[in-house]
């Protein structure tokens, strides 16, 4: 099933996307779920009884959220997840602490602000005076079902409750001068998000499906999920090692290249570009860059 998060003049819910991706189900009369993060809470029983409910389909204006607006804490992220963005990465002398083009060894992860989070067709703000080399990253998210710590490779996608597109939006400059990945991937709006959140059942094999960006219908990425140097379960399995997962945490699997420090000269973001990051099956997020209002 398909799940967004919607904003009503007055007040926000849970919608269950149908098939078309335009018709949309109320969910707040049998669940009063806010947003998919409650959905997600409370899917054991949910999942069963969505497939029989009769839903009033959602009337009036609305705006699409990220399906999960508020994360409880960062999100969970992965740099140098494909072969040729390590090297495309490693020739653009954006990486710390020297030009290195050597697959990891191990995963690289690091996290993302909360308050990065924006929604799938939200504005991406440049923050002149801040940052002046804004990239783009289209990528496979996974979203956390059954939590847990020290989940092994075998149990992994056991605790995966779905997936969504994220735009891992990225101040090329702050992550190279701070020697560090938190201030260059955190900044407000750079983590647009959706357009829903697909639950898992949807989706027979996710390694089969097909990451790609385009900025201004230009083509710029485009990689399958089976070509990750670290598979979902590594992930899985290197991130809870020590840390407990919640349900609703989001790990952001990587990018493939083709992204803007790929090119020579680079290629960064400007006032009035339009990305769209897409996963086959999942949807496409559009954002337009530009300056805050």
């Amino acid at each position: 099933m398909k799940f967004a998060t919607v904003r009503l003049a007055d007040r926000q819910t849970a919608v269950l996307v149908e098939d078309d991706g335009r018709t949309l189900r109320d969910l707040s009369g049998v669940t009063g779920a806010g947003s998919v993060l409650d959905v997600i809470e409370n899917w054991q029983r949910l999942s069963r009884e969505l497939r029989t409910a009769e839903l009033p389909m959602l009337t009036g204006a609305h705006a699409l959220l990220a399906p999960i607006p508020a994360p409880r804490r960062n999100l969970f992220a992965v740099g140098k997840n494909y072969r040729e963005h390590v090297n495309e990465f490693g020739r653009s002398g954006y990486d710390s602490p020297e030009r290195s083009e050597d697959l990891p060894t191990k995963p690289v992860v690091f996290s993302k602000a909360t308050t990065a989070v924006t929604g799938p067709f939200d504005l991406i703000e440049l923050h002149a005076g801040v940052t002046s080399e804004v990239d783009y990253e289209a990528e496979l998210a996974v979203i956390i079902g059954t939590g847990g710590r020290a989940i092994s490779t075998a149990r992994a996608m056991d605790h995966v409750w779905g997936y969504t597109v994220v735009n891992d939006v990225t101040a090329r400059d702050l992550q190279r001068d701070h020697k560090q990945w938190l201030l260059g991937k955190s900044l407000d709006t750079h983590a647009p998000m959706g357009p829903w959140a697909v639950s898992a059942d949807e989706i027979e094999d996710v390694t089969t499906l097909r990451v790609t960006s385009s900025v201004n219908g230009e083509p710029r990425q485009d990689a399958v999920i089976a070509d990750l140097i670290f598979s979902i379960p590594e992930l899985i399995a290197t991130i809870s090692a020590g840390i407990t997962l919640m349900p609703g945490d989001v790990v952001a699997t990587g990018t493939p290249a083709g992204v803007g420090i790929g090119f020579d000269p680079p290629r960064f973001l400007q006032a009035g570009d339009v990305v769209e990051c897409s996963v086959e099956r999942i949807g496409t997020i559009r954002n337009t860059v530009g300056c805050h209002q």
